[in-house]
């Protein structure tokens, strides 16, 4: 079974990054990593992480290069590639899943409720970092992991792991499983 770990809104936090791979790797065993972008870079409007430290961010992820997709957030820029050895200046990505799709974008450009999908399919985003999960009419999961490193809601630090049957929000700090929700019903 494929599992993907989810993750957004890093902002160049390697400790927290570390701790997230940490957990993806042993406790839950990803195979893929969904980046949803902020990956390197705080922002103007953000204060630095503790543990901030982009040279080391994209090492961590580099040394995993070969299993992430990512999508470009705000705070992404162009020089963010130089440092990265996967492609991150996509605005979005779509992944087929399970005969539905999975839609990643950041969450500054793109508005699930105009774009093309379908019942079943689920549109992954971050930049608010709070989580979100619901359903539109239209049968869209969308779902926000919230942030590893500058949460607002909740509180903490987190990111999800997908499979064929469900998302789940994982606690940083606990690593327990916040909100488990099947993917469809």
């Amino acid at each position: 079974m494929m599992l993907f770990a989810v993750i957004s809104d890093i902002h160049g936090c390697a400790t927290a990054l570390e701790r997230a791979l940490d957990l993806c790797e042993n406790t839950f065993h990803a195979d893929c990593y969904l980046l949803l972008g902020d990956v390197l870079y705080h922002g103007p409007r953000n204060r630095i992480a503790d543990g901030y430290d982009a040279g080391k961010t994209s090492q961590l992820l580099n040394s995993i290069r070969g299993r992430v997709i990512a999508v470009r957030g705000n705070c992404d820029a162009e020089v963010d590639q130089m440092m990265l050895q996967f492609p991150i200046t996509a605005d979005c990505n779509q992944i087929p899943f399970c005969g539905h799709r999975i839609f990643m974008t950041h969450g500054h450009l793109y508005d699930p409720s105009v774009l093309p999908l379908e019942k079943g399919d689920l549109f992954l985003s971050g930049h608010t970092h709070r989580v979100r999960n619901d359903v539109l009419e239209n049968g869209v999961r969308c779902f926000n992991p919230g942030s590893l490193s500058l949460p607002k809601e909740p509180s903490y630090g987190t990111f999800a792991v997908l499979d064929e049957k469900s998302i789940r929000l994982i606690n940083l700090d606990t690593a327990e499983t916040v909100i488990e929700q099947p993917l469809w019903n």
